[in-house]
């Protein structure tokens, strides 16, 4: 008889921005992700940056950051990434996803407003969060560093975040194209209801 070991469990850190309270959402993406086969250490509903990067600290394995947000105001609870990304404090990529922006119009401007406060990656369908999670390692298991956004476009109701670019320490660049159709189910969680984005 043979006896093997597990593998470790992926470990992601989730959390729902620091002026936001909703957890509906945040409670069925930590149910897909466990589901999925990660660990989640789930910091709940309004969560400001710094207890996002004292999560990191004491979990150092954790190889990605997921800030959830539905009232529209992430741009301002995450002015204090930037920081704790470049004291080392946040030392995994940062996904975000849900409502981002206040209002019904939302632009590449958002985004890219986004990556320069240390956003990582932008995810409009929480469903998308395996493969995306994926895509952020490398093949010896290091997160990809240095990410920026090149294109996103809408066809045929469908979003496709294209070409974030990664490379990782050392390696060459690598390319993502992801893409998800509106969902009802873990899909509409993110958002908060049922919806192509």
């Amino acid at each position: 008889m043979s006896w093997t070991t597990p593998p470790p469990r992926r470990l992601v850190i989730l959390g729902v921005a620091a002026s936001d309270c909703h957890v509906v959402a945040n409670q069925l993406i930590a149910r897909f992700l466990r589901d999925e086969g990660f660990e989640v250490e789930n910091l709940g509903a309004c969560t400001p940056v710094e207890e996002f990067a004292r999560a990191c600290v004491r979990r150092p394995e954790a190889e990605a950051l997921l800030v959830g947000s539905l009232n529209g105001h992430i741009h301002e609870d995450l002015r204090g990434l930037r920081e704790a990304k470049r004291s080392g404090r946040v030392h995994c990529p940062v996904v975000v996803g849900g409502n981002l922006s206040v209002g019904s119009g939302k632009s590449l401007a958002s985004d890219r407003r986004l990556y320069a406060l240390g956003v990582d990656r932008i995810v409009h369908d929480p469903a998308a969060l395996p493969a995306v999670l994926a895509e952020l390692r490398t093949a010896d298991g290091h997160a990809v560093a240095d990410r920026t956004v090149a294109d996103r476009t809408v066809a045929d109701r469908t979003v496709v975040d294209r070409a974030v670019v990664g490379r990782p320490a050392g390696g060459q660049a690598v390319g993502v194209e992801v893409s998800g159709a509106g969902a009802v189910g873990v899909g509409a969680a993110w958002s908060g209801h049922a919806r192509v984005s």
